[in-house]
């Protein structure tokens, strides 16, 4: 069999492709694979370093802004799906994939719509609460729509077209292992973990927070922190530690990285979560059973990521705090207080684990096997 997934733009969109991508080769080991994502976005790097083959389109997103600069760019955007597709249809001529699958980000739009226009089965999932506008657009014509909560199912316009089925996770998260993670990464035995992540090009007020909270919490060292500062921020959050004096901070518990490549033993080692609520973030929080403490990026579409948070603070799993209200010493307050009270940490880690879907990927990989099947069906009845 031969799957084609698009994704792009964020690691929240690669992820559950990827994971899916892992599972199918497991079950089917002679498949073959392609992604296609958008030029000069962090697929180029994330989806090659997992072992997939990758092509590219050019495109760019939708602007919301009623100025003449927005006018423009959406105009160049319209232009760009034009070309975008036709640069996918060629790609499909060439790949002969028997199903399509979008994970989330603008380019599956052109890719989709050029794969249902060859008559190709075409598979869409949307990770967020709320759809976003690419999902909109594109559960007109998918033949399979999969969405990643309960609540996201009345929100599209034939929820009996909807599938839940979780929101898929990369391979690794579902047998971490707590005390081997913490053993292989070093870490002294009587000390929790904080693990500090804002996405994959990073937050300049968090990383910002996150500096101030280091310098207090230098001071007597209360934790270990692990905190990620993304691509887009590293250089400037090494400086300002820097400039601070703070140096040598490795040995004094604080790791301070551009980007965490292995997510899964590194969460999985924590004792608490401090990050952004990104569907893909959530369901690997929810596959690991890890406390977290949310704080929705309030630069999103449709402020998304506040109706995730909203979802597993109802259920228990984890602590919101919008943007507006955090500060370097009430973060550090809030983590003290959850990290002096265990049994609340586990009430929390049990619900967060209740979050997750006992086999997203697998849902996910069972369906894209179905259309394919029913693809190449169809042909050798038509042979």
């Amino acid at each position: 069999m031969r799957f084609l997934f698009t994704c792009g733009g964020t690691a929240g969109h690669i992820n559950p492709a990827l994971g899916v991508a892992q599972r199918l080769m497991q079950l089917h080991p002679d498949s073959q694979v392609l992604f296609v994502g958008a030029a000069g976005r962090m697929e180029e790097s994330l989806v090659p370093r997992e072992g997939f083959p990758l092509e590219t389109v050019e495109i760019t997103n939708i602007s919301r802004s009623l100025s003449l600069d927005g006018l423009r760019h959406n105009l160049n955007t319209v232009k760009n799906v034009l070309t975008a597709t036709s640069a996918a249809k060629k790609i499909i001529e060439e790949f002969e994939p028997d199903v399509a699958i979008g994970t989330g980000g603008y380019v599956c739009y052109p890719v989709l719509r050029a794969a249902h226009a060859k008559g190709i089965p075409t598979l869409i999932h949307e990770s967020n609460a709320e759809p976003g506008l690419t999902t909109k657009m594109l559960s007109r014509t998918a033949d399979k729509i999969l969405v990643g909560l309960e609540e996201s199912r009345s929100l599209y316009p034939k929820p009996e077209r909807v599938e839940v089925t979780g929101t898929p996770v990369r391979a690794g998260f579902g047998a971490a292992n707590k005390l081997q993670a913490r053993a292989a990464l070093g870490l002294d035995g009587g000390k929790s973990l904080v693990v500090s992540v804002w996405g994959s090009l990073g937050s300049q007020f968090m990383n910002d927070t996150m500096a101030d909270l280091i310098e207090i919490a230098a001071a007597t060292e209360p934790f270990s922190l692990i905190h990620s500062a993304g691509r887009g921020g590293y250089a400037a959050f090494a400086k300002k530690l820097a400039g601070r004096g703070l140096t040598d901070l490795l040995s004094r518990g604080f790791d301070v990285r551009e980007y965490i490549y292995d997510m899964a033993p590194v969460c999985s080692a924590a004792d608490i979560v401090v990050c952004r609520a990104g569907a893909s973030t959530l369901a690997e929080l929810a596959a690991l059973g890890k406390p977290a403490v949310l704080i929705p990026s309030p630069n999103v579409t449709n402020n998304h990521q506040e109706k995730n948070a909203r979802v597993f603070e109802k259920a228990g799993a984890a602590i919101v705090i919008p943007e507006t209200a955090v500060t370097a010493s009430s973060l550090l307050g809030k983590i003290d207080s959850l990290l002096s009270k265990p049994e609340r940490l586990e009430s929390m880690g049990r619900q967060m684990k209740k979050m997750g879907a006992l086999d997203a990927t697998g849902n996910i990989a069972e369906t894209a096997m179905k259309l394919a099947s029913r693809k190449n069906h169809k042909n050798g009845s038509n042979a």
